[in-house]
């Protein structure tokens, strides 16, 4: 069987809609440092935003088979909790086909960027992350009318 994109010229577009949702669990130090505004590389709840909305853009860049969407909105969440951050991703395009790899692209990114300016303080003495988790990635919305 050959690779190939799936040919969805002949449907119409329409409001589509995909909720995706993640988590870093990160050492009470680092998301004590968060709260604070403490974090020397600078907010990472703004840089992360930043780079989850610019994900879900160029999403058909990293995973080939993507079509390449309008994206008409993409809104960026987190939650701060003792055990580390939860991030929501939403994004909105009026397609032919649907959003949910956008929207799973930018929770992913977002939750890799609080993982790049907070592994600083994540690191052990070996600089290995023992307690630096990725966890829980999915899809929790559709919408398509």
């Amino acid at each position: 069987m050959s690779v190939k994109m799936i040919d969805v010229h002949s449907k119409e577009a329409i409001y589509r809609e995909a909720t995706a949702e993640g988590e870093i669990h990160l050492s009470r130090k680092t998301v004590e440092l968060i709260r604070e505004g403490k974090v020397e590389k600078g907010d990472p709840i703004q840089i992360s935003t930043l780079a989850g909305i610019q994900a879900s853009k160029i999403t058909p860049f990293i995973i080939p088979l993507c079509h390449p969407l309008r994206i008409e909105n993409t809104r960026i969440n987190f939650v701060v909790e003792d055990w580390g951050l939860k991030v929501t991703a939403t994004v909105i395009a009026s397609e032919k086909t649907g959003v949910e790899m956008e929207a799973l692209t930018a929770a992913m990114v977002a939750l890799l960027n609080i993982w790049d300016v907070t592994k600083m303080y994540e690191k052990d003495e070996n600089g290995q992350y023992p307690n630096t988790i990725i966890q829980n990635v999915r899809v929790v919305r559709k919408v398509k009318r």
